[in-house]
C-alpha cells in the first residue's frame, strides 16, 4: 500500500454507473487518484497524464464503447497499463464481442473476471447467469492459464479462492468473505484496485497484491459487519486503514 500512497497514481475509470462511487472511494482509500469518464474525445488527454486505466463493460452503449476504444488506444500509445473487467460476457453477443475486440486489439495488462467470464472468453462451454458466475474457480483454471498465455496477459479470477496466472506462474489468494459476493460492484472494485497496483508494479505482482488487499480488507470488514450494507462501508474503512 505504501508504494501506491507514495506515487498516488492517477487511474482513469470507464466503469458502470453502479460502481463509480464505490470504486472512487476504494481508490482514494488505498492512496490512488481516480478519474471517472466515458468521453472519447478527452481520453487521449487523460491517458497522457494517467498512470493506469480501468475498462469495465458493465453498462454498454455506443458512446461508452467509443470511449473504451479511445482510452485503450491511448493507453497503448502512452505505454500505460490497462485492466479490463469483462462483466457479463456470455450474457449477450454485444458484451462478448466488445470484450473480445478490446482484448485482442489493445492487449490489456490484466483481465480481472469471474470463472464463467474467463471460460466464455476462452471459448469453453459453460453456464452463465447475467453478471454472476455459475462455474467454480477450480473449473476455470486451465482456461485462465491458456488465455493468459495466448494473449500475453495476466488473468485474475475472483472466487472463494482467487486465482491469478500469467500462463506460466500462478498464485492463489484464499482470503475474503462470502458476504463480499453479496455487495454489488465488489468485483468492479477489485478491477480498479488491480489497476492502481499495475501503475506501480508489474502486472502479475499487481494482480496478486490487489486480490490479497481485497481479501484481507473483506475479511476484516466482515468480522465487524452486521450484514452487507455495513460490510460495504467497513470495507472502505479497512482499505484506508491498511498499512
Amino acid at each position: 500500500m505504501k508504494v501506491i500512497e507514495q506515487k498516488t497514481p492517477v487511474v482513469v475509470n470507464i466503469t458502470n454507473y453502479l460502481a463509480m462511487n464505490f470504486n472512487a472511494n476504494a481508490l482514494l482509500a488505498i492512496g490512488a487518484s481516480p478519474i471517472m469518464s466515458f468521453y472519447d474525445k478527452e481520453m487521449d488527454d487523460l491517458m497522457r497524464i494517467a498512470d493506469a486505466l480501468v475498462i469495465n463493460i458493465g453498462c454498454l452503449d455506443d458512446c461508452e464503447i467509443a470511449g473504451m476504444h479511445a482510452a485503450a488506444a491511448a493507453a497503448v500509445k502512452y505505454g500505460k497499463p490497462w485492466v479490463i473487467d469483462p462483466v457479463g460476457v456470455g450474457a449477450s453477443s454485444a458484451r462478448t464481442s466488445t470484450a473480445v475486440e478490446l482484448i485482442t486489439k489493445y492487449h490489456p495488462a490484466i483481465v480481472r473476471c469471474n470463472a464463467s467470464e474467463i471460460m466464455v472468453l476462452h471459448g469453453t462451454a459453460c453456464r452463465t447467469r447475467g453478471v454472476d458466475s455459475v462455474e467454480p474457480v477450480e473449473k476455470a483454471r486451465t482456461c485462465a492459464r491458456e488465455f493468459a498465455a495466448q494473449h500475453r496477459t495476466v488473468v485474475a479470477v475472483s472466487g472463494a479462492v482467487d486465482y491469478i496466472t500469467d500462463g506460466e506462474r500462478e498464485v492463489e489468494v484464499p482470503k475474503g468473505s462470502p458476504l463480499m459476493a453479496k455487495v454489488t460492484t465488489m468485483g468492479c472494485c477489485a478491477t480498479a484496485v488491480c489497476a492502481a497496483f499495475a501503475a506501480v508494479m508489474p502486472p502479475f505482482e499487481a494482480a496478486a497484491a490487489a486480490m490479497d488487499v481485497m481479501g484481507t480488507a473483506g475479511e476484516a470488514a466482515a468480522t465487524r459487519s452486521r450484514g452487507t450494507g455495513s460490510l460495504a462501508v467497513n470495507f472502505i474503512d479497512e482499505l484506508s486503514l491498511m498499512p
